[in-house]
């Protein structure tokens, strides 16, 4: 069950370049040398552009459509996750203060972009929203991993062209991967999307 507070709208828009040379970077070259807010609004107009030409026809006379308010939610997740980059692991962390694990981070960037507070663990956040098949991921949606040989027991946000960002393990930090890496490859559980549908259906 996920349940809605008010916090202050997230408003970051930034200038972006070569985000492709982002994710081949290691980590370290990642957290001195890129710009974080370049990156966070690269992937923030991938995740527009992507739904641009159906956003358009879709506009009703009543007002915003719901796909609409679910690409704007979805660049506001985008652009907060990935703030969070180079941000040290830490197991139970939900700050940028303390670290975070990778629910933490999830909860986190949920709460402060849209007001929802999610679930503590993957598992339990893989059962919220519904269910998106491996070729029709967007950005803002929830990606799910075994990593502990348990089902669901790793979670990230998809940015788009198959990377995500996640809290990856102790002695980590928040970081950008490419699904298509044998690793995720084998690894993969399923996505969820969490969209403006729930919002809506949530109490107050």
């Amino acid at each position: 069950m996920i349940f809605r507070y008010k916090s202050e709208a997230c408003q970051p828009f930034f200038k972006l370049r070569h985000i492709r040379d982002f994710t081949n970077a290691t980590p370290t070259h990642i957290v001195k040398s890129m710009n974080f807010r370049h990156i966070a609004f690269a992937l923030c107009f991938l995740a527009s552009a992507s739904v641009s030409s159906a956003s358009e026809d879709a506009y009703a006379e009543k007002g915003q459509s719901l796909f609409d308010r679910y690409a704007s939610n979805a660049q506001d997740l985008v652009v907060r996750a990935l703030s969070f980059v180079g941000v040290n692991y830490r197991h139970g962390g939900e700050t940028p203060e303390t670290g975070f694990d990778c629910s933490g981070l999830v909860r986190h960037v949920f709460r402060e972009s849209l007001g929802l507070l999610l679930p503590r663990t993957s598992r339990d956040i893989s059962r919220v929203g519904d269910t998106v098949q491996r070729d029709e991921l967007q950005p803002g949606d929830l990606v799910f991993f075994n990593t502990l040989r348990r089902g669901f027991s790793h979670v990230g946000i998809y940015l788009g062209e198959d990377r995500f960002v996640h809290a990856p393990a102790r002695g980590g930090e928040v970081r950008i991967e490419d699904m298509r890496k044998s690793y995720w490859v084998k690894r993969f559980n399923g996505a969820r999307r969490i969209a403006a549908a729930d919002f809506d259906s949530v109490a107050n």
